[in-house]
């Protein structure tokens, strides 16, 4: 029986590479014979002879066919169908076994994920803020403060850094050259001014010659008639704490204090440690055997408890006080910038410990809210960066050893801070 289509057989295979062929040209391709599109036989009618239905091959001469109606399919894809059409496998009603999946919506996706990060945004900042609030020590009731000047334009704060060593062990004394004294006393005090009109930090030397007044006790609730002596102002605060020391301040200046806010020496370390330590750069370098300071000149990193000598230090200056109080304004504008940073501000294993260590170690006045101190803690920034004016308090002389105000100085100091305007005197 011969296999081969019809005028075809065997000897028509020439010596060509094929089956049961040992010739080494290979076989050319076999065309596929093509089946003329159109309808199919009626019922009972039979279909065209073989090679009836076969359309007459296209010629490629010169690389171009004829067209007899012929249509093969493979330019519009009839014969695999179109994609989502009746031939695709994946299209939608073939029944195939992978049915298209939908394109992602992708401005849902974008809405939603806005909608959880802003509703995480504020579930933390909420949380932070009552967690913060908690934490601070409201215990300075400036109600008791009698006899007080009128309210200016602007904000004054009255911040004060004490030797309190309330909390510190022994070893923790030692350390830190804070000795055993009992009681506690101010080491430093500053007025800042915060306004319109920018920012005004005015350090007050603590040996500043000061009249005590009139007070009501804090405690006794007992009114103590002034004698017109006088005194250093940090004899104020160990008289009778923060509510005599603001109303010594304002019988001498005039100037009504809004809030007042102190750290102590433990709590002022645990903040400087907590930053990773504050970059200072000295000119000369100093030692002082009371403070513990030994300090070389140049750029240095100082830690909790080298910062808090710096700050402390006064007998190794031939100005005392009025040197120590530039320190700490010095201090306070590098410490400000180090916690003001994107890696302490973004990093919240360093932002946590640091607002923990600060408001831990704070006390504030009863009336004091977390936006005030925000508003102090920028404010100081600013101004301790250049943004604003910082100054000592106009110095005239001394007496007794005390330094006394150059009382015209500090008249137009404080009516330019009532009124909220510039300043313009210069301090020591």
């Amino acid at each position: 029986m011969n296999d081969w289509p019809d005028g075809w057989s065997d000897d028509n295979r020439s010596n060509r590479y094929g089956r049961g062929s040992a010739g080494a040209q290979p076989e050319s391709a076999r065309v596929m014979r093509q089946v003329r599109r159109g309808p199919a036989p009626a019922p009972g009618q039979d279909a065209p002879p073989y090679g009836g239905g076969v359309p007459r091959q296209p010629s490629y001469v010169d690389g171009q066919g004829y067209d007899d109606g012929y249509d093969s399919g493979y330019n519009t894809g009839h014969v695999y169908g179109t994609p989502g059409g009746p031939g695709d496998p994946q299209g939608p009603g073939d029944g195939g076994a992978y049915p298209r999946r939908p394109a992602p919506n992708w401005r849902r996706r974008i809405k939603w994920t806005a909608i959880t990060l802003v509703t995480a945004l504020v579930v933390v900042s909420v949380g932070t803020y009552f967690w913060a609030d908690s934490k601070l020590h409201r215990d300075v009731d400036l109600s008791k403060v009698i006899d007080r000047p009128e309210t200016g334009e602007g904000t004054n704060y009255l911040i004060v850094g004490s030797d309190s060593r309330a909390g510190m062990s022994a070893e923790e004394k030692k350390k830190l050259h804070t000795g055993s004294a009992e009681g506690k006393r101010t080491d430093s005090m500053m007025i800042l001014h915060t306004g319109s009109n920018g920012s005004t930090l005015v350090s007050l030397p603590r040996d500043s010659d000061v009249e005590i007044p009139t007070f009501k006790g804090s405690e006794s609730g007992k009114t103590y008639q002034g004698t017109g002596k006088h005194l250093k102002l940090n004899a104020a605060y160990a008289m009778d704490g923060p509510e005599l020391l603001v109303r010594t301040i304002e019988a001498n200046t005039g100037l009504r204090i809004d809030h007042y806010v102190e750290i102590g020496f433990g709590g002022f370390a645990s903040i400087v440690d907590a930053v990773g330590g504050v970059e200072m750069t000295l000119d000369k370098g100093f030692k002082d055997k009371y403070s513990g300071a030994d300090f070389k000149a140049g750029k240095q990193t100082l830690n909790g408890e080298q910062a808090l000598a710096f700050v402390r230090t006064r007998h190794a200056f031939a100005a005392s006080d009025l040197e120590r109080t530039k320190n700490q304004q010095k201090f306070l504008a590098a410490l400000a910038h180090q916690v003001a940073t994107p890696s302490t501000v973004l990093n919240p294993f360093k932002l946590y410990p640091t607002m923990g260590a600060g408001l831990d170690s704070l006390v504030v006045d009863k009336d004091m809210s977390l936006w005030d101190l925000a508003d102090m803690f920028w404010a100081m920034k600013g101004v301790t960066g250049g943004e604003g004016k910082s100054m000592n308090m106009p110095i005239s002389g001394s007496s007794g050893g005390n330094l006394v105000w150059d009382k015209a100085k500090v008249k137009t100091l404080v009516d330019e801070l009532k009124n909220d305007e510039k300043v313009t005197v210069s301090g020591n």
